[in-house]
């Protein structure tokens, strides 16, 4: 049990992370879940603004999915798109600014010539799978020619129920792991079973789903929202992370959930003699943590440098189109972390530093 003293500090904690988190989506997105801060009125359901759909001189109708999707998210926010239809035929789609990362669109983007020359009734009906390594933005891009297409043919622009819900075993496989790592070590101690569980969070969390928190996902969904059906694993996640401590479960998420935590774990059994460092360098490397949390922070609230949530070693579980420096800051630490016990989660994670500031503070 965890009495009011108990609850009051990390309470206080996570409410002071929420407004950071808060002020870099406002800085960075100009807007809050989903809501734009520009002073524009949302648009009503049955009447889309008239930039949304525009004619050519040639007679090309072009369909602008920035509003009609605004609710569909990527990796990082929403993945506009203009589908240039013409004859009632699909004859391209165009990509519009968006803030996923390079590597992701680049990866996901081949999707963009799929519905090319398909007549606007097969195209909207046409069943495209996600890239894998990319998922979230396929699926962004996906939700967005769908929502578009069906904005086209003059029917309601609701989501169907493939867009509410993931019915893919990759989705229930994330999903079982993920509440097997947030309920079951509540309850449940013992090592051949943790070990069991790190193997599930690298393997199904990490590589086969590609889900994990980062600085990058918190503030896109700080910034977009979330559709908790769909993003049912990442819920749980934060949940974990944020919620948890409030109960005295303090390093819930990295401990049990976390699949590049799990992986330094696993790297470290793998090396029988470890390096073990003196009290006064873990102190100083403790400091450089907080150091550099602060200048991280610094660079976001500035919006000097907002890039650098892009190279947190997470997204090196989607190894086939993460960017070769995140590829190589992951396998540094997963070799460093057979002789040194977790040496990104203590001395280096960023978001691992939000955790612990939402947690006790520094």
């Amino acid at each position: 049990m965890v009495g009011k003293k108990g609850i009051i500090r990390p309470f206080f904690g996570l409410v002071v992370c929420v407004v950071m988190v808060l002020a870099v989506s406002v800085q960075r997105d100009k807007k809050v879940l989903g809501h734009d801060l520009g002073g524009r009125k949302p648009p009503q359901r049955s009447a889309a603004p008239a930039d949304t759909l525009r004619t050519e001189k040639d007679g090309t109708v072009v369909v602008n999915t920035a509003v009609l999707a605004r609710d569909i998210t990527g990796y990082a926010g929403t993945v506009p798109l203009e589908i240039y239809i013409k004859d009632g035929t699909v004859m391209k789609v165009a990509a519009l600014k968006n803030q996923e990362t390079p590597e992701f669109f680049e990866e996901a983007s081949v999707l963009l010539e799929r519905w090319n020359g398909k007549p606007l009734e097969e195209a909207a009906s046409l069943e495209v799978d996600a890239v894998s390594g990319a998922t979230f933005t396929s699926k962004a891009i996906v939700g967005n020619m769908r929502r578009g297409l069906q904005y086209a043919r003059k029917h309601a622009v609701e989501k169907s129920p493939g867009e509410k819900v993931d019915l893919s075993p990759r989705f229930f496989g994330g999903l079982l792991v993920v509440l097997m790592a947030a309920i079951l070590p509540l309850f449940f101690k013992n090592k051949r079973y943790y070990l069991v569980q790190q193997v599930l969070d690298v393997g199904v969390l990490g590589f086969w789903c590609g889900s994990f928190l980062s600085w990058s996902s918190i503030v896109g969904y700080m910034s977009n929202g979330m559709n908790v059906v769909a993003l049912a694993v990442p819920v749980v996640m934060l949940v974990t992370a944020f919620v948890y401590p409030l109960f005295g479960k303090k390093s819930h998420y990295c401990t049990y959930v976390c699949p590049f935590g799990a992986l330094q774990q696993l790297a470290g059994k793998c090396v029988k003699r470890r390096v073990v460092l003196t009290p006064r360098i873990v102190k100083r490397l403790n400091a450089f943590r907080q150091i550099l949390w602060v200048a991280l922070m610094l660079c976001l609230w500035s919006g000097a440098w907002f890039e650098w949530m892009d190279y947190e070693p997470f997204s090196a579980f989607l190894f086939q189109s993460a960017s070769w420096v995140v590829m190589a800051i992951a396998v540094v630490f997963v070799l460093l972390s057979a002789v040194v016990a977790r040496p990104y989660c203590r001395f280096v994670c960023p978001t691992g530093s939000l955790f612990k500031f939402s947690q006790k503070g520094f």
